[in-house]
């Protein structure tokens, strides 16, 4: 049921009081701003803290989803289809649904919004990944992206 009354997030606060660890693929700090279960799952989102630098995501697809983000703070590299976009604190990028993407962090600390369109299981992936307690292997990773309607295609980008 989608909520019908406004609501407001401190920093440093998350949505239902839930942090995750994102771990395995890089090593992020989630906080839900904005859950799927406030909007009928139509957006999601979600502040992200990196504590990887050079690290991020497998190149992957979202056939459901569009994504957007905003730098708040580090600089990153982004890959979205064969174009390659430098980012910093203030820059915005919008990524298609159906189009390979991933990004780096440079930085030693980064810090992006992150939205998703529909919410879709975005949530209960960072759920998962919030549990490991061990460094995925590929196989598990490539299984965890599908389980949660995300295909891996290719590795990280340089």
């Amino acid at each position: 049921m989608r909520n019908n009354k406004g609501f407001k997030i401190h920093a440093g606060d998350a949505r239902f009081g839930e942090h995750y660890k994102m771990k395995g693929v890089t090593l992020n700090n989630l906080d839900i701003k904005i859950s799927g279960a406030d909007t009928e799952n139509d957006l999601a989102v979600f502040e992200q803290t990196g504590l990887t630098p050079n690290g991020g995501p497998p190149l992957h697809i979202h056939p459901f989803q569009d994504e957007w983000f905003y730098v708040i703070a580090g600089e990153y590299v982004f890959q979205v289809g064969d174009d390659k976009y430098q980012m910093k604190s203030g820059d915005t990028i919008f990524l298609p649904r159906n189009v390979q993407h991933a990004f780096i962090q440079l930085t030693e600390k980064g810090k992006m919004i992150v939205s998703y369109l529909p919410a879709g299981k975005m949530e209960a992936f960072f759920k998962v990944t919030d549990k490991w307690t061990s460094p995925p292997t590929k196989e598990e990773i490539v299984k965890i992206f599908a389980d949660h309607d995300m295909k891996v295609v290719g590795g990280l980008i340089k």
